[in-house]
């Protein structure tokens, strides 16, 4: 169990939390949710004890023991991969640690004998024998195979250092489980894999997450943060939000009578005050409206942008044609002899592993890249708006948010660009505001106004929820939802692919392509899919022997 007491985070003159009451008990999985800023990773380094509280404290049962999944990637480059995942239980590490010490010592001591003894039965108490076994079998759950088990984390790519991170706070069945982001970099299967994980956990868990999906699946309970306080409700997060709009929507009930007896009671009172017989009763009336108090409702501090997609030209019969498409990226073949045709009612999901390959192919597809083989042809009726998974060039330069949206814009009026910028929560100064100094959020939504003010009838999006805040992620599921045109996108959100995608494209990890007319949770439980993966390994595995 942990617990804040009374707990309040002063920042300069502003109060982040005040007086926060609330107990995490065994056997449940928390979801805190809250809008941008409100300090969901705030509250969760309060818990861990990272940050000190002004007042208040964080009470956690006596040994017990808390894990974090931590966001320094690079913080173990200089350790394997295996050393990194048991570090996940501090004390199992400094055992094996130890041992490791005194047995290579060529001098060895009976006092080494009885220390080295001492060590060994609490290694055996903890499961130290397994830990190898136990680590692997999380690494190869998010999809790190053996064969990086020993390697050193300087070594891996960025995506694979967090999932050993997230081994790592996995590791050695921790009291209780603190996860800031943790489907961040993650791909599909390794996240519902994390997904089976968090449902058989038997612990306390608290995590921050933007994957309405994820929270719908393992959360037992949702903490929300609005206003410097935290509400509990039990139930996922689709319960959380119907419980939290049908409270708003009692409360506006209830003021609305309040407000119609206010009103009645004082016209009889306006009327009978100065009327001698019934001045008893007006006095009476006078009582009752002085009892009468409307229920406060603040406005929640959550911003959602209107994100609304309209294409200037209605979109032909002749789309998008790919044949024989092949590419070698540093030696890889990420794409090997891809072909299709898209329609003018496709939205397709293009899913799997192999992220390289699905931003490769994008990038052929708006001309950044020229394939080794093959070609592409768009209709002549088709626009193209690209929505990059690397947004580091589109930012590096010195113009306001206004100016750098007036440069794409066909109509160069500083109150129409305004108008977009308006739409995605850019208000008043903002538009004055470098580009390059911009957060990764904000970049997101700048080039989300771009694609609106395109006009474009076909959108090519790698990764857009990437950075974004609930609020924006449900924004754009909607218009990406209402969107009369063609859409080609890469998502890790699963609940943002399944109710946006009629058609789902896997890349496989040799570069070959799976293409259903279908959506994403009819994909996922196709014999097809389960057979050509299982295909794949086994011939892996063959010729890693």
């Amino acid at each position: 169990m942990i617990q804040a007491s009374n707990v309040t985070l002063r920042i300069g003159k502003k109060a982040l939390f005040e007086d926060v009451n609330i107990k995490f008990t065994e056997g449940n999985c928390y979801g805190l949710i809250g809008a941008n800023g409100a300090g969901k990773s705030t509250f969760l380094k309060i818990l861990s004890g990272q940050l000190e509280t002004t007042n208040g404290e964080v009470i956690i049962t006596p040994g017990q023991r808390l894990s974090v999944l931590e966001q320094d990637h690079f913080k173990y480059d200089a350790y394997p991969v295996m050393d990194v995942v048991i570090m996940g239980n501090a004390r199992l590490y400094e055992i094996m640690k130890e041992k490791e010490a005194i047995y290579a010592k060529e001098d060895f001591t009976d006092e080494d004998g009885i220390r080295a003894s001492e060590l060994e039965g609490e290694f055996a108490e903890m499961d130290g024998w397994d830990a190898e076994t136990n680590a692997a079998m999380l690494l190869n759950g998010l999809g790190i195979g053996s064969e990086l088990h020993y390697t050193m984390m300087s070594d891996l790519g960025g995506n694979d250092k967090v999932k050993v991170l997230l081994a790592k706070a996995l590791f050695g069945n921790p009291d209780i489980l603190l996860l800031d982001e943790p489907t961040n970099h993650l791909d599909l299967d390794a996240i519902a894999w994390l997904e089976e994980f968090l449902i058989e956990f038997e612990n306390t868990v608290i995590v921050v997450s933007h994957d309405r999906y994820f929270l719908n699946k393992v959360c037992t309970h949702i903490a929300d943060i609005d206003y410097g306080k935290i509400q509990l409700y039990a139930g996922n997060y689709d319960f959380w939000y119907e419980s939290s709009q049908l409270l708003v929507k009692q409360m506006k009930e209830a003021n609305k009578k309040k407000e119609e007896k206010i009103k009645e009671l004082q016209e009889f009172i306006s009327r009978f005050s100065a009327n001698a017989s019934k001045s008893k009763q007006a006095t009476s009336r006078k009582k009752a409206l002085e009892k009468i108090e409307l229920d406060e409702i603040k406005p929640s501090s959550r911003k959602y942008p209107y994100i609304d997609f309209r294409p200037d030209r209605e979109i032909g019969n002749e789309v998008l044609f790919v044949e024989n498409l092949s590419k070698t990226i540093n030696g890889e073949k990420v794409l090997d002899n891809i072909s299709f045709n898209v329609g003018h009612d496709d939205k397709i999901a293009f899913v799997g592993s192999n992220e390289l390959a699905k931003t490769t192919l994008f990038k052929i597809l708006v001309g950044e890249l020229e394939p080794d083989e093959g070609t592409t042809k768009w209709g002549v009726t088709t626009s193209q708006a690209y929505f990059p998974k690397d947004n580091t060039a589109e930012f590096d330069n010195d113009l306001t948010i206004v100016d750098w949206l007036m440069g794409y814009s066909p109509v160069k009026d500083v109150t129409y660009v305004r108008g977009f910028l308006g739409r995605m929560l850019f208000a008043g100064e903002d538009g004055v505001k470098k580009v390059k100094v911009l957060s990764g959020g904000e970049k997101v939504r700048c080039l989300l106004s771009k694609m609106m003010i395109s006009g474009a009838n076909c959108l090519i999006l790698d990764e857009p929820t990437n950075h974004l805040d609930m609020e924006s992620i449900t924004a754009l599921n909607n218009g990406l939802i209402k969107f009369g045109g063609v859409e080609l996108f890469a998502c890790h959100d699963h609940q943002f692919v399944q109710t946006t995608a009629n058609r789902i494209m896997e890349i496989l990890p040799d570069g070959s392509l799976i293409d259903k007319i279908t959506t994403y949770d009819e994909y996922l439980e196709s014999d097809e899919m389960a057979r050509k993966r299982t295909v794949y390994t086994a011939e892996k595995e063959e010729d890693d022997n």
